[in-house]
């Protein structure tokens, strides 16, 4: 503890130690689940998942002190958890089944980041510790973005419904999110004239702001605006009590079921905007301010991308090398056949 004082000193941290010296695990969940889990900041199924994983999260650190929480203790907790298994109560007491997924310790290991990023922020932390974590296990279902190409858009375009198809076009031409911009989004925000798109709400302070239309999003915008009749949402809904839609989640399954193209999110066509943009040549600077994000950290999330594209363009190359071999051969010229062969 001395040295982690004296190091604190060094980095002028001390002052953040001392804060959290004084303050424990349990203290600090209670805190996170009062000011930051509860609607409206977030969703009511979030809420109940933040408590869930806090139940189990504080039954390992609850009187811990928030300090000595570091990353050899978060490492033995989520060894120790997948060793766990899943308890259910019956008629006659509790029954144990198979052990716990990974994916769930995982939601657990995404909860403490959380709670102890916030933290940071609020200076009870020098530092997050789950950053020197590695999960233990390979998760599947994780994050990975998928990268759309020109074609495989434009297949599900062909197999979507007229509205699925006219938000395609939107969100891979403007990348806004699809539940807190798309789905909500009102007429007045649509500026058809100046090619303008207003985004008065989002889900951070950066997301506030006005974007410019391409002519393909402009060509979605006035298909979608006619199709939605004299109400003044762009996606109307008679089912929802907003008035607008929102999902397009079946839809969108059914479109690449109909497509025969494998299951991926609908959000990653926004990554698909941010990645067309790098690839185009757009700075990457330049590409987190048109995804209205305040950290450069999430131009991290496209890199998986990026390397994909990479990927593809190589065996391109080599089809072509091939193709270029085949052709040698049969004309009965040696040419480059060597080399390729090699």
């Amino acid at each position: 503890m001395l040295r982690a004082r004296l190091q604190a000193r060094d980095d002028n941290d001390l002052d953040v130690i001392r804060k959290g010296e004084s303050l424990t695990f349990g203290e600090w969940a209670d805190f996170f689940l009062e000011k930051y889990s509860k609607p409206p900041f977030r969703k009511p199924g979030t809420h109940n998942a933040n408590l869930r994983c806090v139940q189990h999260l504080k039954k390992a650190f609850a009187n811990r002190r928030l300090i000595d929480v570091g990353p050899d203790e978060i490492e033995l907790y989520l060894c120790e958890r997948l060793r766990h298994r899943v308890r259910v109560r019956t008629s006659e007491g509790y029954r144990e089944l198979g052990l716990i997924k990974a994916t769930t310790v995982h939601q657990e290991f995404r909860v403490l980041r959380r709670m102890l990023n916030k933290a940071v922020k609020k200076s009870r932390l020098p530092s997050n510790p789950c950053r020197m974590v590695e999960f233990p296990v390979p998760v599947e279902g994780s994050f990975r973005p998928h990268y759309v190409t020109w074609s495989e858009q434009q297949l599900i375009e062909n197999n979507a419904t007229p509205v699925l198809r006219n938000a395609i076009r939107i969100i891979t031409e403007t990348g806004l999110q699809v539940k807190k911009e798309l789905l909500p989004m009102k007429k007045s925000q649509i500026d058809l004239l100046n090619a303008v798109l207003w985004i008065p709400a989002s889900k951070t302070r950066n997301g506030v702001a006005e974007i410019p239309l391409t002519k393909l999003a402009l060509e979605a915008l006035r298909n979608q605006i006619a199709m939605s009749g004299n109400g003044e949402f762009l996606f109307p809904s008679g089912l929802n009590r907003n008035g607008y839609l929102s999902s397009l989640r079946t839809a969108w399954r059914k479109a690449l079921k109909r497509a025969g193209i494998p299951y991926f999110r609908f959000y990653d066509l926004r990554s698909t905007y941010a990645t067309r943009l790098s690839d185009g040549g757009v700075a990457d600077e330049w590409v987190i301010q048109m995804l209205r994000q305040g950290s450069s950290e999430v131009f991290k999330r496209y890199s998986q991308m990026k390397l994909g594209m990479k990927r593809e363009a190589l065996d391109k190359i080599n089809r072509r090398a091939n193709e270029g071999v085949l052709t040698q051969r049969g004309s009965g010229e040696r040419g480059f056949d060597t080399v390729l062969t090699q």
